[in-house]
């Protein structure tokens, strides 16, 4: 099989730099040039009709998603995003592209996307694939692209759980009791299940979580939903209980909001 003419497509070049190093190790590819837009990208796809793109989806300006819209359909290419945020990967996977990877870029999950395409390139049904990639972001099926203010809120009703070695899990918001931090990491509990990502507590209340979800701890955020009981203790702090009869500790300092986020729900 002759060398993969490889776009590399990201706002970043240090970004750039940092796949086109990795990519080095694969024969299969063969880099033809970078852009740091969509409009770059544009014209050397024009110029060169790249077989595979390694594609950002954030960058300024214009989405990846943009780019996908206006490809033509005699030169659309196999299609591999990457991105930092891993909510990104629903619509990637909504949009049926080939693959996605998580910055930092990681050599195994490479190799996996490198042969994924490898084998799907030649196949008849890659040039209608991407087609369709294309006919579902011209169609408006991207209403939930993004919101403003927000590069992680892409899914509205799960979480994306993602360890950059094994299948995003989608976690619906409305099964999960309570997170708790334990570090860099997060636990986040469901009636039956416990499930472990990498994230902040602050990033997941400020850009991730719905509302209903408030933080009762320093290192704990419940989904008011599940809320069974609230108990006073001292010092201004609570037992709160949860439907599952799980008993968490809310802090003095979160106590106010909590009551208050109750009551609300309770008058609604």
């Amino acid at each position: 099989m002759k060398p993969l003419k490889t776009l590399l497509v990201d706002d970043e070049y240090s970004a750039i730099e940092g796949l086109a190093i990795r990519l080095a190790a694969f024969s299969q590819i063969s880099i033809i040039g970078h852009a740091c837009s969509v409009d770059e990208a544009m014209a050397l796809i024009s110029e060169s009709a790249p077989d595979l793109i390694f594609l950002d989806i954030e960058m300024p300006g214009k989405s990846g998603f943009e780019l996908i819209k206006q490809l033509q359909p005699e030169s659309c290419p196999a299609i591999i995003f990457v991105t930092a945020f891993h909510q990104y990967a629903v619509k990637a996977f909504e949009v049926r592209a080939l693959d996605y990877l998580l910055k930092p870029v990681k050599k195994e999950r490479l190799a996996e996307a490198i042969a994924r395409v490898s084998s799907r390139l030649d196949s008849p049904a890659n040039k209608q694939h991407m087609l369709e990639v294309r006919d579902i972001l011209l169609n408006g099926d991207t209403a939930r692209l993004t919101e403003p203010g927000s590069a992680y809120r892409i899914e509205q009703e799960k979480l994306v759980i993602q360890d950059g070695h094994h299948p995003a899990q989608l976690i619906p918001y409305a099964d999960i009791l309570w997170i708790d931090a334990a570090g860099d990491y997060m636990c986040v509990h469901t009636r039956d299940d416990t499930f472990v990502m990498r994230a902040r507590l602050k990033s997941l209340i400020n850009d991730v979580l719905p509302d209903g979800f408030l933080r009762i701890h320093k290192s704990t955020i419940v989904n008011l939903q599940h809320v069974a009981r609230l108990e006073p203790l001292i010092n201004s702090e609570y037992n709160l209980t949860l439907v599952n009869s799980k008993s968490l500790k809310v802090s003095r300092t979160y106590s106010r909001q909590l009551k208050l986020s109750l009551s609300g729900d309770k008058a609604g």
